[in-house]
Formats: structure tokens, sequence, C-alpha cells
């Protein structure tokens, strides 16, 4: 006879079902597990084993073969492990044969019986309450599982000993409750800068409409400071978005304790992460820091150190919003709908425009041109406003500290970001909720320049010579602007604002 009992393999932050098949058969003592799985399924049967055994269970002297199907999809990772060790409990009369029914299984397995956490309980709660089952998951992993539904049935045992317990009816498992983590320190102010007025309104348009920023700037100049504080002015996640964030952070095994956050990703990797950490890949195809990044802030400060072929690998993800992994055996797609922040000197020396300042590796023009030769021209095209960060003189350090902070500009933040989502929503586009995300003729529908703004733009688009790209990303902001403003039409002031930040953009385009 074979027992069964179902469980998931993971493409991405795709749940597929797996039907985990046992049959125990008469013939010479073995452990078998067949189905195209990797090496830590394969070292599933001893884990299984010593676990079974620590519970008070042995294993029959008789031939036991596991089979994973369907068999040519590939199995990865340790969450294997419970349903191998219930549907082989189940297989030798430990629990009642038909105790599995109804139910999707994942966790892994410690030698002493305890049931450790996985990644990936979250998309396989939503899976399985999808399919109408329920789910049995690791105890540290239940207030994960339990945010997929209120209804679904999920059982979050410590050990396998309380499982079979509760099977048994001696024991009777509480359901898991969701939680939300509350981040105890609290994120960084802007009123900690002084000066860099017009740094701080570039970082309010970004925020409000989701656009990518470039600063350009000496050091010391407050670029990492000002880009570390723009989550303090982002709108906490939406229940959607929420979701939506925590099924990558799952797969990736970055929720802590089970407990979801509404705080947006900040992810800052160092200048030398290679192409795979960025976007993702390796030998298990697992999310970059793009999908990590995902409604949220990508932070990459000294952009020119980066490799070239990594920035350009990112060229994809801007427009797409999504990661697509290929390989040999399989395809995985990830989301990455992220607001790039980047800053960078604008030379070698970092001192190239300040006023008589001579560089010693040549003029000054020539160093700025071979340090920003590193960023492509497409790279760039994608960037929607590019602003000069000036370095911060004595004089702004002693002035007292702006009665302005975080906590008024998040507020504008919020409003704006409100109005857009409601004119999406009018629209038919309820999914959609920052300009940045607007295209073809949703765009058109809702920018409609008025005619001296027209006037304005067209003169500018021949004079800056913009792209398709750069004239579409234009208008988004100057339609963040506007809604900044409160105004319901695109004018000409908030169109010249726009154009201002695309011109830096394209000075240095042409540097590079």
């Amino acid at each position: 006879m074979v027992q069964r009992a179902a469980t998931v393999a993971f493409q991405g932050v795709e749940a597929v079902p797996v039907d985990v098949q046992v049959q125990v058969a008469p013939g010479l003592p073995a452990f078998n597990v067949v189905g195209l799985a990797d090496k830590a399924v394969s070292e599933a049967r001893e884990r299984v084993r010593a676990a079974l055994i620590a519970s008070g269970l042995a294993l029959p002297a008789r031939r036991i073969t596991v089979n994973l199907a369907p068999a040519d999809l590939p199995k990865e990772g340790s969450h294997y492990d419970l349903p191998i060790a219930l549907a082989l409990m189940a297989a030798i009369g430990a629990i009642p044969s038909d105790a599995l029914d109804g139910f999707s299984v994942v966790g892994e397995l410690a030698l002493d019986g305890r049931i450790a956490q996985v990644s990936g309980v979250l998309p396989a709660a939503i899976a399985a309450n999808a399919s109408g089952r329920g789910l049995i998951c690791p105890g540290a992993c239940g207030p994960e599982a339990a945010w997929a539904s209120p209804d679904m049935e999920i059982l979050a045992p410590a050990s396998l000993i309380q499982l079979a317990n509760h099977f048994k009816g001696t024991q009777v498992l509480a359901r898991p409750r969701p939680q939300v983590v509350s981040p105890t320190t609290p994120l960084p102010d802007l009123a900690d800068i002084k000066g860099q007025e017009s740094a701080k309104r570039a970082l309010e348009i970004a925020a409000a409409g989701g656009h990518n920023l470039l600063m350009v700037g000496p050091p010391g100049a407050g670029k990492s400071m000002l880009a570390a504080r723009l989550p303090s002015i982002l709108p906490p996640l939406t229940p959607a978005e929420l979701l939506d964030v925590s099924m990558v952070m799952s797969v990736a095994g970055e929720l802590s304790g089970g407990a979801l956050t509404d705080r947006r990703p900040f992810r800052a990797p160092h200048h030398s992460a290679s192409m795979a950490a960025l976007v993702g890949g390796g030998l298990r195809a697992r999310p970059g820091e793009v999908s990590l990044a995902h409604k949220g802030v990508l932070f990459l400060d000294e952009l020119p150190e980066f490799q070239p072929q990594v920035l350009d690998s990112l060229r994809q993800p801007i427009e797409t919003g999504e990661v697509v992994i290929a390989r040999a055996n399989h395809r995985v797609t990830y989301p990455a709908r992220f607001m790039l922040v980047a800053a960078m000197n604008p030379c070698r020396c970092g001192e190239a425009d300040t006023p008589g300042y001579t560089c010693r590796r040549g003029p000054n023009a020539r160093c700025k041109a071979d340090y920003q030769s590193r960023l492509s021209g497409p790279l760039l095209d994608r960037i929607d406003l590019t602003i000069q960060v000036a370095a911060v003189t004595a004089a702004d350090l002693v002035q007292p500290a702006p009665s302005e902070g975080s906590k008024e500009v998040a507020a504008r933040v919020a409003a704006a970001r409100a109005r857009q989502a409601e004119r999406f929503a009018a629209l038919g586009q309820p999914h959609l909720l920052t300009n940045a995300e607007a295209a073809g003729p949703l765009l058109d529908e809702i920018t409609r320049p008025d005619a001296a703004g027209l006037a304005l733009l067209r003169e500018a688009a021949e004079n800056l010579r913009l792209t398709a790209r750069g004239y579409h990303r234009v208008l988004k902001v100057a339609r963040t602007i506007a809604d900044l403003d409160g105004a319901e039409t695109v004018g000409r002031r908030h169109l010249a604002e726009a154009l201002s930040y695309r011109a830096a953009a394209d000075r240095a385009a042409q540097a590079a």
C-alpha cells in the first residue's frame, strides 16, 4: 500500500503541488528517495530516520521507497523532511492513514524530532488555501502561514510528538495568529540634514511618484544621508503590497519569526555585488537584491564602482518590474518593482566640480568623463531625476536644525500617493499605485499638459534631444509634481521643474 502526503516545490514565488508517495515493501532494508531530488532532499532520509527514532519510532526492516511526483520537476530544499516523515508514519501505522487528507505539509526535521523553520511557508499556505487544503508547518512559521486566510486550518507543531498526539486526540494544537512586527528603532529623520533644500525637494518628488533618482556630488555632501532618510517619508505598505513583498521575503528566508512588517524594504548592496547577487540567480535561482527591494528602495552607493555588466542588468527590471532568470532546465520569475536611488561622485577625485580645484589626473572635464563613462547611456536614460548635490559649507552646519522633518514631508507624500491611487482606480487600473508605473495610453490620459506646458515640452524635447523614454519619464515626474501641488492639470511650471531634473541627466549622459 502507498501512503501519500501533499507538499510543494517553489518556482519563484509560486508554489507548485508535489505528491509525496511512500511505499514500505518486503525486501532487503533500504531507504531510497527518487523524483529528481537535490542533495538536501536526498539527505532527508537520514534526518527522517533520526527524528523518528528520537520520537520513539523504529523503522521496519523493509524496503522503503519515497517518490516525489511529478518526477521530472526539480525538488530543492529541506522542507520535504516533514511530509516524508508523516507519510512514512502513516504507512507504519503510527498515525491514522487518513490524518494527512486535506493538508499540505512543509517542514525540516532536526535529529531530535523537533520541526525546524523553513523558507517559503507563506507561498505554500496561499497555494494550499487556493486548492482548499489546510497546512502543516513548523511552529516558528505558524504566524506567517496564518496570513494566507483566517478560515483555513493550520497546524504548527514544534515537534513530531506534538503532531502525533494531535492526530491521536491526546493534544490539541491551537491555530497560530498572524503577527506584524513593529520595528523598535526609529528611522533617520530629514531634520538631521542641514542645507540641501533642492536635494530634499527631489527626494520628496521621487518618494511621491516612485521615481528613480541619481545624486551626484563631492564626498561628504550628504548623498548617503539623504538616501538613508528616504524610508522615513515613504508611506507604509498597503495590505496587498504587504502580502506581495512578504512572498518574496518568505522564499528568501528573510522573515524573522514568521512576523510581517509594513515598513518598505530598503536594500543597499555593496558595490562589489555580483550580477547574481543583484538580480538573482545562483544554483537554486534565489531572489536578488532587486526582488528583495520589491515595493521599496534599492540604494546603490558609489554607482560607477559597480561592474558595468552588473549595472546594465538592471535595465530590464526597471522597465518591466520583474526579473526572469532562465536556466537550461528551468525558468523563474521574481517581482522587482523598486525605486532605484543611486549616489556617485562626479569623478575619481570627487572634487571636479569644486571651484578652484585642479585634478592631478588631468583636466577636470576629462577626469569627469573618464569616471562617468562607466555608466551606460541606456541606464542613465532610465533615471527620472538627476540632481547635483553641492558640498555643505560651515555656514550651513552652524545654522539651527530645520523646522520641517520627515513627518511633514511624509504627509505630503502620502497625500500625493492617495491622489494617484484614486485616479488610477477611477480609470479602471486599481493595481497601479504610483505615476512611475503608468505607461502608454494611460500616461497620456493622466498627464495632458496645458497649452503653455505642451509648447515648453516640445521645445525642450528638441533642445535636450529627449528619447521617447525620456519624454515619457518627464511627463511622469511632472504629473507627480502636480500631485504634490494638488493640481488637476499638469502646467508649465510642473514641466519646467521636471525638465530641470532631466537636463542634469542629459549632461551626465553626454559626459558618459
